[in-house]
């Protein structure tokens, strides 16, 4: 018995292997569920279908699911193209930090003027924080993984420092920034929900990034050079130019969302916008299959578990890291599966090679 790769895929075993996967996942953590008192059937209700039975639980999943948006189509973009960017979490901080400077130092701008002075300070800012790992990695060869790690915490204990030094709350004295100027509060999309703008500026994005990685010569030298980068270069493809520019994009991309997450749900600077943002991010590029469209099911479907979870840890008395412990089992289980598919299992008689 062995394993032999498959020379052609058949189209049909990717999304089986994703059902799959699903499957697997719910028979593996029915028995931590069940170890923590309650009943598999119901928490996987609670988590999945009982947030979207109500135009609130909506919501709320969509709210979950905006920074994921960001996070996860940032790393979406690097990996595509071979760069493997795992600082999507300090850029998302360092977003948020720089959207809160105009914030902060200029509260009385009208919306028209404050909220396109955040945002692009939030790019910025993430794109600053993308330059350093990108510029070694392509003039040092020093490895990407790496460099973007280590900078999350650098971004962290920035964000810590600030909000214990110059940034506490002038009125409080905790350790988060004062609030900003009305001016900077993205709008809500519809009355009564949390839901902002910042969803709009997510899919618009999602659907630009789908739109040039399947139709244009750009998606295609994008996927030349991350599948096969040595033929790329042969064809003519700048390769090392290519990841640069990525690179950017991409920190730029979770700076935004930083700057999505501090104007639209926070409305000041607090320790709380370093939520794992951008781990998951990878989580959601990964389980996406690094596609526009895969990130947008996979941040929703994650959107979905976060609420489900705090619903189930209320209701059936859960913990509520059970829920991370769903999502990241149905990582593993994808991911297992999906590279399983690339092979298939060949059964020999006794005796005969």
């Amino acid at each position: 018995m062995r394993f032999v790769r498959r020379a052609v895929e058949p189209r049909w075993l990717a999304p089986v292997a994703a059902v799959a996967a699903v499957v697997l996942t719910l028979l593996l953590t029915a028995g931590p569920i069940r170890l923590a008192g309650a009943n598999p059937l119901a928490s996987f209700e609670r988590y999945l279908l009982t947030p979207l039975t109500t135009a609130a639980g909506v919501g709320e999943v969509l709210l979950a699911a905006t920074p994921l948006l960001f996070t996860g189509l940032a790393v979406a973009i690097a990996f595509r193209v071979g760069y493997y960017n795992i600082g999507a979490e300090g850029q998302f901080i360092v977003g948020a930090i720089a959207a809160s400077v105009p914030g902060l130092y200029a509260p009385d701008l009208p919306a028209i003027v404050a909220l396109p002075l955040a945002l692009a300070s939030g790019a910025i800012g993430g794109t600053a924080w993308a330059v350093v790992p990108a510029w070694l990695k392509r003039h040092a060869r020093i490895d990407e993984v790496v460099t973007t790690l280590l900078l999350n915490p650098v971004a962290l204990l920035a964000l810590q420092g600030l909000l214990t030094g110059p940034w506490r709350n002038s009125s409080t004295g905790f350790s988060d920034s004062d609030r900003f100027g009305a001016g900077y509060d993205l709008p809500r999309l519809l009355d009564g929900s949390r839901v902002h703008l910042g969803l709009v500026l997510a899919l618009a994005l999602v659907a630009v990034t789908g739109v040039v990685l399947a139709f244009t010569p750009l998606g295609l030298r994008l996927r030349a050079a991350g599948q096969a980068p040595e033929a790329a270069r042969f064809s003519g493809v700048r390769v090392g130019r290519l990841r640069w520019r990525s690179a950017l994009v991409s920190g730029a991309i979770a700076g935004l969302g930083g700057a999505s997450q501090v104007l639209g749900v926070g409305h000041q600077l607090t320790t709380s916008v370093a939520n794992g943002y951008g781990y998951t991010g990878v989580v959601v590029a990964t389980l996406g299959a690094l596609a526009a469209g895969g990130v947008l099911a996979v941040a929703v479907l994650l959107g979905d578990i976060t609420v489900g979870a705090q619903n189930a840890s209320i209701a059936l008395q859960l913990p509520s890291q059970m829920g991370a412990i769903v999502s990241s089992m149905l990582l593993l289980a994808v991911v297992s599966l999906l590279a399983a598919r690339h092979y298939r299992l060949v059964l020999a008689r006794r005796g005969v090679r």
